[in-house]
């Protein structure tokens, strides 16, 4: 059984995401914590530039998936972190350039903040998936 996607017609329709998602029985969940803009070495990417940290954010999700066997279409539910100061729609923008043309999108909220852990961190992304 595979994951259903649901986008009621009464609802805006947007193919960057899904309005909900059915989980199906005995799938695996896969948590995954938020990534923020470091690399492999602790070091933040991108000061000051929320397009480069987006861009790492989601290189380090990616890396999460693919440890853990998943692949960016098992993804359910992005939740994004974004600094107040931030450009959302830039920020937006990795985010359609890492899904790329794939069809069923997780579902996505994202929630703007006075601030994150580290003050020169912008932007945020966790997320859980599912292993069908």
């Amino acid at each position: 059984m595979s994951i259903e996607h649901l986008n009621p017609k009464t609802l805006h329709s947007n193919p960057a995401f899904t309005q909900a998602i059915i989980v199906p029985p005995g799938g695996r969940t896969l948590l995954v914590g938020g990534q923020n803009a470091v690399d492999r070495h602790g070091q933040l990417v991108g000061k000051g530039d929320v397009v480069a940290q987006s861009a790492q954010a989601l290189a380090n999700l990616g890396a999460v998936l693919d440890a853990a066997g998943a692949r960016l279409e098992d993804l359910v539910k992005v939740t994004v972190v974004i600094d107040h100061t931030a450009e959302l729609r830039a920020a937006f923008g990795a985010w359609v350039s890492f899904w790329g043309a794939r069809g069923n999108p997780p579902t996505v909220t994202v929630l703007r903040v006075a601030g994150l852990a580290n003050p020169d961190s912008l932007i945020e992304i966790e997320a859980q998936a599912v292993l069908t």
